[in-house]
Formats: structure tokens, sequence, C-alpha cells
């Protein structure tokens, strides 16, 4: 009959893993499977993604005017005013925020419509270039780019004189700096930047004159 080998502790156990220790093991395997299984729960209550091609029922004001549209969850403001509104005032640039052609206002303020989902704009009012006019007369700001001649190429001008029309209606006499600052978003490839800071200072003199918002 073999002996028994005397642990450290003289209590005559075998060495290795007792008994204890092994249901002790399952116990916390079975924690961790518990703690595991419960993220996994928590993963798959994450908010669904839409899929791009999802189309959803929208109402969108516009200009004054309110439009009933059937768009893409992936379609952007600018696609939408362009491609089913026919509103092409708002250039197509980048399509990635930097250059600001296809500026717009949301709620009076400037936002580019590159970066904006036509299903995010619901419930706002926008504002594109054809809303400064009324009729065929132009509106302030696109008659004092028209007199300081503030474009050349004038693929930038729609964004630039949206971006102006955003500066004016928070800041009726914005400074020289305020002006810099606001238009800093709006690149003009041609480098006509004075002749705009120029306009935007015009702009306000004009509105002015008219008593405020055109």
């Amino acid at each position: 009959m073999k002996r028994k080998k005397i642990g450290k502790n003289g209590s005559g156990q075998k060495e290795g893993i007792t008994r204890r220790h092994f249901l002790t093991s399952l116990g916390t395997g079975a924690a961790v499977v518990a703690a595991t299984g419960n993220l996994a729960a928590e993963i798959a209550r994450e908010p669904e993604v839409l899929k791009a091609d999802e189309t959803a029922r929208i109402t969108l004001s516009i200009n004054g005017r309110r439009h009933h549209l059937l768009v893409e969850s992936r379609w952007s403001l600018l696609y939408v005013l362009r491609e089913k509104l026919g509103l092409t005032g708002t250039k197509v640039g980048c399509e990635r925020g930097e250059c600001g052609a296809c500026t717009v206002l949301i709620d009076d303020v400037p936002r580019y419509a590159c970066l904006t989902l036509a299903v995010e704009a619901q419930g706002v009012e926008i504002t594109t270039l054809e809303g400064l006019m009324a009729g065929d007369e132009l509106g302030p700001v696109q008659q004092a780019f028209l007199e300081e001649d503030a474009f050349q190429c004038g693929y930038c001008t729609p964004g630039q004189i949206m971006a102006a029309e955003g500066l004016l209606r928070s800041r009726p006499k914005p400074s020289h700096e305020e002006i810099r600052r606001a238009m800093s978003g709006n690149l003009c490839r041609c480098g006509a930047y004075d002749h705009i800071f120029k306009a935007v200072e015009r702009a306000a003199a004009l509105r002015k004159g008219k008593g405020g918002r055109v």
C-alpha cells in the first residue's frame, strides 16, 4: 500500500488540486461566463444602425415652403436640395466640410449641407441662396457682392453669401475681425478675400438702409 505524500501543512492531503479548489474554480469560471453573457446582451441591446438604402418620409421647410419627400437615410441635405428639389444655388464642392461651397442657413446659422443628412433637417427652417431674393430682385448681401466685385470664378460665391448672411443676421454691425472670423470657413480659390470682406461691410450698410433683415 502506497503511503500518502505529506504536504507542507502536514495535513496528509495529496499535493495538487483538491476537490474544494476544483469546485471553486468552476464557480469562478461560471461567473466569467455569466459576465460575458451580460456583456453580449448589452451589445445586443444597442440601437440598430439604419441601412444606407432605407427610406423615410420627411418634411423639410425651405425658404418658407414645406416639401414632403421620400428620401434614403444616407442622402445629404446637399443632394436633396440639388437633385430632388432643383435648388442648384447650393454648390457641390469638396463634400467633406472643408470648402464651404454648400453653405446654407439652418435656423439662421450657417451649416455645411454636405455634412447634414436630409433626415436631420426636419423641424428647422432652411434658407438657401434662392431664399434671399424677392422675385428677381437681389438681396442686400447678393447686391453687395456684385457692387464690390467679390468674386472671380464665382463658384464659391453662393456659400460665401450664405455665410455672410448668417453673420449679419446675428450681428448686424460686425467688426472687421468678426467678418474675417465668420468667413474663415469658406474658401475662395481665386483669393478674392479683400473684396469679400468689403462686400460684407457693404451688405451691413445696405441691410441697415432697408431696416434690417430682408
